[in-house]
């Protein structure tokens, strides 16, 4: 220790792992930890570009180049793959969103006498970071977080909390507060009022029994391959359009010629429309009745050759003779995994899957189930959407051997 102890590289929740196998919070590879603790910055140390950092529990890698945490995104894959007893196959150069570029946020906000606390929580707390820079999120968002500030101190109680989620959809921002007192007429006018001046295309209000909009001049859509979808209050989307695209792209490749797809976990249709949009027939299987509904609508005013079922894949996953009727099949589940539904298709004869995953320890998990029924990893495709974030997303391919 007395040289230093060099950083090799950065542990799955970001810490920085020493030679001499010790964990040290904000360091990069190439810096020396000194024996009193000090550290002494390499090549690839960065200054961070937020003055949050690192309170903020937004971001955990400010600290290091892009491609230190290209090698973060892939190290991190061929680790849990390992950890499996499966050598990882090829991993392609991860793409990289930008910074400014997030379009949905969940933000806390607390009010402190006059003052108004918005912002995401501290690492590791409940504490609010009260934002005054972000560097991640799309600028039609963080320009509304001043404004939120005036509006909640009037619709929050004195050491309250409340939430607040943005979306930024084609019509314009998405906006949904929870826990907020919105009863009597002029709360009501400055709801609108606000909605109007800052020209939402959605004001929502959660008081404890969903989601009811107060402001909705158009309805409300989000544009995926081509397709307006009916956006539901708090949906899910990928985090960034550039990463959507990413991750579209790699599907689409992987699906190749294929004629008949199922999309398993299909949401709102991230994969199923712009396969559909290229000719294959397309089965889409999701959980959530309001995605469902969604798709559906989209899919029916666009023409898109479309069969979509609310079902749920963890307590009703397709079996081999559904999986069997399909060239191709996509799976998009949440961080869960899809355990169950990986058993299935290692059983089935499907020729080509496409997984999608935002867990590389459960994608890991299911991917042993397949290759132990015979499916051979062809490639990986990592997507960083979440810029200077320890949470990344793939997509790989399995072809049956």
């Amino acid at each position: 220790m007395s040289e230093g102890d060099l950083v090799l590289r950065i542990a799955g929740r970001g810490d920085g792992l020493t030679a001499s196998g010790r964990y040290v919070p904000l360091t990069a590879p190439g810096d020396l930890v000194l024996a009193d603790g000090s550290i002494v910055p390499g090549p690839n140390h960065v200054d961070p570009p937020c003055r949050h950092f690192p309170v903020c529990g937004g971001c955990q890698l400010q600290h290091v180049d892009d491609a230190v945490f290209a090698d973060f995104i892939t190290g991190r894959i061929a680790r849990a793959l390992a950890a499996q007893g499966l050598d990882a196959p090829e991993i392609r150069l991860p793409h990289i969103s930008p910074p400014h570029s997030r379009r949905r946020v969940s933000m806390r906000a607390e009010r402190r006498g006059k003052r108004v606390l918005l912002g995401f929580n501290e690492e590791g707390s409940h504490r609010i970071v009260d934002l005054a820079q972000c560097e991640i999120m799309a600028p039609a968002l963080f320009a509304l977080v001043a404004p939120l500030r005036a509006l909640l101190g009037e619709l929050v109680a004195d050491r309250r909390a409340a939430d607040v989620q943005m979306t930024l959809a084609d019509q314009g921002v998405d906006l949904l507060l929870g826990k907020v007192e919105t009863d009597g007429l002029a709360r009501a006018e400055r709801l609108t009022v606000f909605a109007q001046s800052h020209g939402l295309a959605r004001l929502m209000v959660d008081e404890g029994y969903g989601p009811e909009a107060r402001w909705e001049p158009d309805a409300v859509t989000i544009t995926l391959g081509g397709v307006a979808v009916p956006l539901p209050p708090a949906a899910f989307l990928q985090a960034t359009p550039d990463g959507e695209a990413a991750l579209v792209a790699a599907t689409c490749e992987a699906a190749g010629d294929a004629k008949i797809v199922a999309d398993l976990f299909s949401g709102l249709g991230t994969f199923a429309l712009p396969l559909a949009g290229r000719g294959a027939r397309v089965y889409a299987a999701e959980g959530a009745r309001d995605a469902v509904l969604a798709l559906k609508a989209g899919a029916g005013r666009a023409g898109r050759t479309l069969f979509v079922e609310h079902r749920d894949l963890f307590r009703r996953p397709l079996a081999p003779a559904e999986l069997d009727r399909f060239d191709a099949i996509i799976l998009d589940p949440p961080r869960a995994g899809a355990k169950e539904q990986a058993v299935q298709l290692a059983a089935s004869q499907v020729r080509r899957i496409v997984y999608a995953s935002c867990n590389p320890a459960t994608f890991a998990r299911d991917a042993k189930a397949l290759v132990d029924g015979g499916y051979r990893l062809d490639w990986i495709a990592p997507v960083g959407q979440f810029r200077w974030s320890t949470h990344i997303e793939l997509v790989v391919r399995f072809t049956r051997s």
